[in-house]
């Protein structure tokens, strides 16, 4: 296998880790708003992603740095024909994380709703966002002749990548439900297995439209298979939910969104940026890669250290892996 080949891989593996992982947190942030009736339960929902959102985030950083090691043309053209989403999910990702940290610091209740609303705007941006982005880098963006992205902001915000967002943005909020039903007891999780149910439906209706257009679009057979993949893994996730199958119904909304996720990078492959110019300016896994000898290093680097990043992160979701309640809370922390 070639270099180039792998390390398109491998970002891939760190991108479907990061929507994985990332995803169910933006889903917990989502429900803020809608799920949790009083304090008690908003803090029950931040207790249930707490000691792992920020690693989530990791991943994202990872494929970041990758992309820019391995393919510098690619991130090059991305991060600047992508500036204005791209800013607002950082802007968004930022105004999360002060917001979980702030939270807490101050009782008053003002303090607490406005924070909340930071939380849930923080969450909500970045899962329509990323699909918008994720689409128009598959389907191919205005690419020049200096692989140069030549469009507008505007020209991201084409039907088909809105459609995107919204799945995106949909299946993340079934996702963080699942989990939040999976990590409570009481009447948090049976209000979070019911709006999961509903909002469920609707998700694989937009899902079903985005891989239907995506096959037709790409013309590939793996394309079909793995969009048919995530479909059937979301069905029978939805179907798991309907008798409190919380483990496999969150274990079926992740694989629904992994394998989401190589539907569209196989349909990217051997590209990494179409350009919707001309193909002859398109982005490819050859002409936007790093030197041969940076990629042995990035190898041996990768080898080395992904496996300890996996032990670690593992190892935390396995000591924070009980459920947790109301009756969890003590009543010092809501002092706060």
């Amino acid at each position: 296998m070639e270099l180039t080949t792998f390390w398109f891989i491998i970002i891939a593996v760190l991108w479907i880790g990061y929507l994985v992982l990332e995803g169910f947190d933006f889903g917990v942030g989502m429900l803020m708003g809608v799920l949790a009736k009083n304090d008690l339960e908003r803090r029950v929902l931040l207790n249930t992603m707490g000691p792992i959102w920020d690693g989530n985030e990791v991943w994202l950083l990872v494929a970041g740095g990758a992309t820019f090691a391995a393919f510098p043309e690619w991130y090059a053209t991305l991060f600047s024909g992508f500036y204005i989403p791209l800013f607002l999910i950082l802007i968004a990702l930022i105004v999360r994380a002060v917001g979980i940290e702030f939270r807490g610091k101050r009782p008053e209740a003002s303090w607490k709703r406005r924070w909340d609303a930071a939380i849930i705007f923080g969450s909500t941006i970045p899962a329509l966002l990323w699909g918008v982005a994720l689409a128009n880098i598959v389907r191919g963006v205005p690419i020049d002749a200096d692989k140069e992205y030549a469009g507008t902001f505007f020209d991201l915000l084409n039907p088909y990548a809105l459609l995107g967002g919204l799945v995106t943005l949909t299946v993340f909020l079934v996702h963080g439900a699942v989990f939040v039903s999976l990590k409570t007891v009481g009447d948090i999780r049976e209000r979070a297995t019911v709006l999961a149910l509903r909002v469920g439906p609707v998700a694989a209706v937009l899902a079903v439209a985005f891989i239907v257009w995506t096959g037709f679009d790409q013309g590939q057979f793996a394309v079909w298979l793995f969009g048919a993949l995530a479909a059937a893994a979301f069905v029978a996730a939805l179907t798991s939910g309907i008798f409190n199958r919380e483990g496999i119904a969150f274990a079926l909304t992740s694989l629904t969104i992994g394998f989401f996720a190589i539907m569209l990078f196989v349909g990217l492959f051997p590209d990494v940026m179409p350009s919707s110019l001309d193909p002859a300016w398109n982005l490819t896994t050859i002409n936007a890669a790093s030197t041969h000898f940076t990629l042995v290093i990035m190898t041996w680097v990768a080898l080395i250290f992904t496996p300890i990043v996996i032990g670690y992160q593992s190892w935390s979701y396995w000591v924070f892996r009980k459920r947790i309640g109301t009756h969890h809370i003590p009543t010092e922390v809501l002092a706060k």
